[in-house]
């Protein structure tokens, strides 16, 4: 039941192998400087903070949950249980850190922990349990299974994950391992949250940064889990190259003497050389078929990347 169609492939391929050469090319230029790579971890750790929580409906802006967690201020109008949520994402992206190494083996021990962080003082009776009773999900086109099963199917799963028996890549892994966790709906509540951060310790084992996904694509991203309910991994599986994508090129323009220029499309599209209009580069931004990664609601790019593609449809 673990097995998945991999008929996303013939659309992802090139997109895959560019993010794994990116990778490789991260990984050869490690360490970074200490100072770049801190300044990256913490900008990333607030963009993670907040966009996981506001998926799930926190109203903490960007900037206050950057002053709840660096500031240590409390938001007027914002309820306890939001500044809960900021503070103990935090605390749970310390401890993936500290699990990540090249030989982690996942495992169920790490996610229940996670999840206890997650939900610590807010749900404290659930907090790093597994449910045992049955849930239903709002606006899901599925039935989570039976909670007598719940432990049985987790560890079903850490064991496909581990034995990756398909072959996957890492993003394919992290991927059906966030599909099938969110199917498996483990717990009452913190499922997406803990999903989010323990599908990071397949990617961060292998190299990659942490992937994020952004609150701006949650329409996008219940649409792709539901569609990959029906065994089409399509969407999800761009929606998940593309975090990908964005956390390595924000690595990749750290490396000492790195050339790479990302800039909004509109700007690309005004260079002579380029004779594709705004809303083309966009689209093969958004299909994966170009060197790209998205901001907020905008799409940043290189005129490398646009060049390269007009060359490769040239031959």
């Amino acid at each position: 039941m673990w097995d998945v169609n991999t008929a996303y492939r013939n659309d992802l391929n090139a997109t895959f192998s560019r993010l794994l050469d990116k990778v490789k090319v991260l990984n050869a230029a490690r360490p970074l400087p200490n100072i770049v790579l801190q300044n990256i971890k913490e900008s990333l750790l607030i963009e993670w903070t907040y966009n996981s929580n506001s998926i799930e409906g926190n109203t903490l802006s960007l900037r206050e949950t950057q002053m709840v967690l660096q500031e240590g201020i409390t938001i007027k109008g914002k309820s306890l249980r939001e500044h809960f949520e900021a503070k103990n994402h935090e605390t749970a992206i310390y401890k993936l850190y500290s699990l990540v190494k090249s030989d982690y083996v996942l495992n169920a021990k790490d996610i229940l922990e996670l999840h206890g962080l997650v939900l610590r003082s807010i749900e404290d009776d659930y907090a790093g349990r597994l449910r045992n009773a049955a849930v239903r999900i709002s606006g899901a086109n599925f039935i989570p299974p039976n909670a007598r099963k719940v432990s049985e199917y987790l560890e079903t799963l850490i064991n496909y994950i581990n034995t990756n028996p398909q072959g996957l890549n890492p993003i394919e892994l992290a991927t059906v391992f966030h599909h099938k966790f969110v199917w498996i709906h483990p717990f009452y509540d913190g499922n997406g949250r803990t999903i989010r951060l323990a599908m990071n310790l397949l990617l961060m084992r292998y190299g990659f940064p942490p992937a994020i996904i952004l609150t701006n694509d949650r329409a996008k991203y219940y649409a792709a889990l539901n569609q990959a309910n029906k065994g089409n991994y399509s969407k999800l599986m761009l929606l998940m190259a593309q975090a990908c994508e964005r956390s390595i090129n924000i690595y990749m323009s750290a490396i000492p003497g790195s050339d790479k220029d990302y800039q909004a499309i509109s700007n690309i599209v005004e260079e002579p050389e380029v004779p594709y209009s705004q809303e083309y580069v966009s689209l093969l931004a958004r299909q994966g078929k170009i060197d790209a990664h998205k901001e907020g609601r905008n799409w940043y790019t290189t005129k490398e990347a646009v060049l390269n593609y007009i060359n490769a449809k040239g031959k």
